[in-house]
């Protein structure tokens, strides 16, 4: 390792070798960032803006989608990035059904853990849930599109671990969604049931079906 890869992070002096983005080597330093859409595994897809930090003379950026260079100095909790982390699982809260005491995932919800860790307590955004019907059609899984926060993981599961690409994003603007191709039921698609999907899903959006 050359003696010249170090960044700061906060301050501190920290090394970097391998690392993919500026996100790995801050987890490595044992600074906790919340992400979404992040999986060490899958492509890098920066949707979920969590994972903000503030690199001197290049303003705020996405730590995941950023590589660490020699000299970089990095801020990862300063009052600004913490407030547009609030109003970003914010606006995730507004587009998601929040009923989560039925939720097969209340107690591993990943939305529910990040909003507690940022003290996120209330909704200051009109909620834009359409109560969308849910897909029983599967032997393995249930699709429950009013849990979707658009995070693309299980997109990105279903390509790129499995191959298969029975799930995609869908339309655009506000009208975006993730569903099976031309919004089939999971039974109707080239799913294997395989359960990658609902493994990287980070709320109830897509589940093991309970037999």
């Amino acid at each position: 390792m050359e003696s010249n890869q170090i960044i700061y992070i906060n301050g501190r002096e920290i090394k970097f070798e391998n690392e993919r983005n500026l996100l790995e080597v801050i987890r490595k330093a044992n600074i906790e960032i919340p992400t979404f859409c992040y999986h060490s595994e899958l492509s890098v897809y920066g949707a979920c803006r969590l994972c903000l930090v503030e690199i001197e003379g290049r303003g705020l950026v996405s730590s995941c989608s950023i590589k660490p260079e020699a000299g970089m100095k990095i801020k990862t909790h300063t009052k600004e990035i913490r407030e547009i982390r609030k109003i970003a699982l914010e606006l995730l809260l507004a587009n998601h059904d929040n009923n989560c005491t039925s939720c097969i995932k209340s107690n591993s919800c990943k939305l529910q853990e990040i909003a507690a860790k940022l003290g996120v307590d209330k909704i200051r955004f009109k909620s834009a849930v359409k109560n969308i019907p849910l897909d029983f059609s599967s032997e393995a899984l249930v699709r429950d599109p009013n849990k979707c926060i658009l995070c693309g993981d299980c997109v990105r599961a279903c390509e790129e671990i499995q191959g298969i690409g029975a799930i995609d994003f869908a339309y655009r603007g506000s009208d975006v969604a993730v569903m099976p191709a031309f919004n089939k039921m999971l039974s109707k698609v080239e799913c294997v049931d395989c359960g990658q999907c609902a493994r990287v899903c980070p709320t109830g959006a897509i589940t093991p079906k309970l037999q």
